[in-house]
């Protein structure tokens, strides 16, 4: 592949690309496999990745800033270290993927498959989460202030010990996670009650 800043790649096999030293810029990708990538350390920003699949890539290390993963595969890679700042995730799978350590600052991950991912301590505040799938996910201590769970799907997601003061859940999720110890705010633990049946005089 002859690469550089400002181009669009489309349905192609990108497996053996490797970052190089200088951040990718502004460059578009559709329908394209990283799959198994050496991608560690790799720089990003403003990049689009479209319906592109990373699964088993290793993007270690990794920062992204003002870009988007709309719909992308990221399923059994490696994440640990990685920043994703100002990014979307919209619809991207996470399944099977080594996340920790990993930063998330001011990112979309609506409609996000993060089915029994290992984010436990991980600072998740103020993300939206609207409709991602957190089925047995472990955010024991996670920091959600502020997040959107709205329509998240929390079915035995644990939030032991997690931050959940001015996140927005909804009741079906705070009756299907598990919540020991969990930090909320007094309009949270009037949910909660109400979600699970009890009447507050």
């Amino acid at each position: 592949m002859d690469q550089g800043d400002d181009r669009e790649y489309i349905d192609l096999d990108l497996s053996e690309v490797r970052p190089g030293d200088e951040p990718w810029r502004r460059r578009r990708f559709v329908r394209c496999s990283f799959a198994e990538a050496d991608l560690r350390g790799l720089a990003t920003e403003s990049c689009t990745f479209d319906d592109c699949d990373f699964t088993g890539a290793d993007l270690g290390e990794s920062v992204h800033r003002g870009g988007a993963f709309r719909s992308c595969r990221m399923v059994r890679a490696t994440l640990g270290g990685s920043a994703f700042r100002g990014c979307s995730l919209l619809g991207t799978s996470l399944i099977d993927s080594r996340l920790r350590p990993i930063t998330f600052s001011d990112c979309d991950l609506t409609l996000a498959a993060l089915g029994r991912a290992d984010l436990r301590d991980t600072d998740l505040s103020g993300l939206r989460l609207r409709e991602a799938n957190l089925v047995e996910a472990d955010l024991r201590g996670a920091d959600l202030q502020g997040a959107d769970l709205t329509g998240a799907r929390l079915l035995r997601a644990r939030l032991d010990g997690a931050d959940l003061r001015g996140a927005r859940i909804d009741p079906d999720g705070l009756v299907q996670a598990r919540l020991a110890g969990a930090a909320v705010d007094v309009e949270q633990a009037i949910a909660f009650a109400a979600a699970h049946g009890l009447r507050v005089a």
